[in-house]
């Protein structure tokens, strides 16, 4: 097979729609303190709006790859920039953050529908030799995504207000659908499977309980009745799904795929490498601004270390392999990515940029190195014509881990927050650094002001060890799972 014949302009339309879906999830970090400010936001709500659209996003992205698969994957696409286009215009009226919440949902519709026809068209119009390479580019374009999103963002928060964050999503979602429309051949499964809606419901809903267990327990404790009925509500959604997919006669997810080595090793492997990178920006972002001081633009240029890791990473992961095989490339990338969160561990309010800047670019590059062969080691599991739903899991395992990163390490960060705070700090003013800096405002009390900034970098610091754990784990499992190189 030769690929199609526009197939590297097809790859650039693609690449327009990836942008968007990426950057709408990289660019709201910067604007937390913003968001906070004018909403009062809790530490737990701010992880709720970030985790709004990312668990959403993972939860329907099985039925949306069925959905592709089924009805076109080129209409899917088209259909889930529309939708995003739409609510992220309704989050720029939001007037409350129950309402931005809500909206960063309806967003995550979108981006679900989107992002395993992405995928799925490039293994279609692609021949397999050609693949990493596509799929290194695709890669690059996330990375670039990555960077721009906070350095625009930072910019939009500055010159406007947190409102920019989300409109900007309304004029690219403008640019992508008609180069959609022009550049990329419709394609779908004619064996595609029906969509389940029930199953899609009941998986979605059991991740969105399950994340909220999670942020709530850092607030509230695990014997919060809150916490206990979101965990009772997981369980028993999760389960449901479970059994409906015992019972189906096509069930929306092949768990046999699970019993092949290369989809199970690499999809844990990705997955818990997220935990770490979905949660650094969260993070850093509040580290940059609210510790170190920086305006929002300066904080979202400060980040583009890890981006440009991402995009180095990804140019050497799309050649390595030949030489060294899928394998060692994984587990070579997964060890200098929990390098880079070794030196994140290292910060103190004192610290110089230069140790940020060293350890963002390494967390990038390991990341970009190990995604193309990770991606290549799950992808080619799958046969070509169930393409769409093999991307939806691939997809799938990488946003939960997301999701995941920002619950568990947001509510450890919180936790150990709270932890490390003096007691003379009041309740109120304990919820997040952001909370406690305003009370220290209002008392002008320096000696506070020191004291919180040296306990939210010390809870960086367990985060921030957490997530280099994360990701050695990830490199032990695909050095053991996967069949030697």
């Amino acid at each position: 097979m030769e690929g199609h014949p526009r197939r590297w302009a097809i790859l650039a339309a693609i690449c327009a729609a990836l942008l968007v879906i990426v950057m709408d999830n990289t660019v709201l970090h910067v604007a937390l303190p913003a968001i906070t400010a004018a909403f009062g936001a809790t530490a737990a709500q701010q992880q709720a709006i970030v985790d709004a659209y990312v668990i959403v996003f993972a939860g329907l992205l099985i039925a949306a790859g069925t959905a592709s698969d089924r009805y076109g994957r080129r209409r899917a696409m088209v259909a889930g920039l529309t939708v995003l286009g739409l609510a992220s215009a309704a989050a720029v009226a939001a007037p409350s953050t129950w309402w931005l919440i809500g909206a960063r949902a309806l967003m995550g519709v979108g981006a679900a529908l989107v992002m395993p026809a992405t995928l799925a068209v490039l293994v279609q119009v692609f021949p397999a030799r050609e693949r990493p390479k596509a799929f290194a580019v695709w890669a690059a374009v996330a990375s670039v995504a990555m960077a721009a999103g906070p350095v625009l963002g930072g910019y939009l928060v500055d010159v406007w207000s947190w409102a920019g964050v989300f409109l900007i999503n309304v004029p690219l979602a403008g640019v992508a659908v008609p180069a959609i429309l022009w550049l990329v051949p419709e394609s779908r499964d004619p064996r595609a499977r029906p969509v389940d809606p029930v199953a899609a419901a009941l998986v979605t809903a059991g991740m969105i309980a399950l994340t909220t267990a999670i942020i709530m327990l850092g607030e509230h404790g695990r014997l919060s009745p809150l916490v206990l009925a979101c965990a009772g509500a997981a369980v028993l959604a999760l389960a449901a799904f479970a059994w409906r997919q015992r019972r189906a006669s096509t069930p929306v997810v092949e768990f046999s795929l699970y019993r092949d080595r290369r989809f199970a090793g690499g999809s844990a492997a990705a997955a818990l490498l997220t935990v770490g990178t979905g949660s650094a920006l969260f993070v850093l972002t509040q580290y940059l601004q609210l510790v170190l001081g920086y305006d929002a633009l300066r904080a979202g240029l400060a980040v583009m270390p890890l981006a440009a890791g991402t995009v180095l990473g990804s140019a050497a992961g799309a050649r390595v392999p030949s030489r060294i095989g899928p394998r060692a490339t994984i587990v070579i990338g997964f060890a200098i990515t929990a390098a880079g969160f070794a030196l994140l561990a290292a910060l103190t309010p004192g610290s110089d940029y230069l140790l940020v800047a060293a350890g963002l670019l390494l967390a990038g590059a390991g990341t970009g190195l190990a995604g193309p062969s990770t991606t290549t080691t799950v992808l080619g599991a799958v046969p070509p014509e169930r393409a769409g739903m093999g991307s939806a899991l691939n997809d799938t395992h990488q946003q939960l881990g997301i999701a995941l990163g920002v619950a568990v390490l947001g509510s450890l960060l919180a936790a150990a927050y709270r932890t490390g705070l003096p007691a003379a700090v009041p309740d109120a003013a304990r919820a997040s650094l952001a909370a406690t800096l305003t009370h220290d405002t209002v008392r002008l009390d320096a000696a506070l002001t020191t004291a919180a900034r040296e306990a939210f970098t010390g809870a960086q610091t367990l985060t921030m060890l957490t997530a280099a754990g994360c990701a050695l784990i990830g490199a032990v499992i695909a050095g053991t799972v996967l069949r030697r190189d």
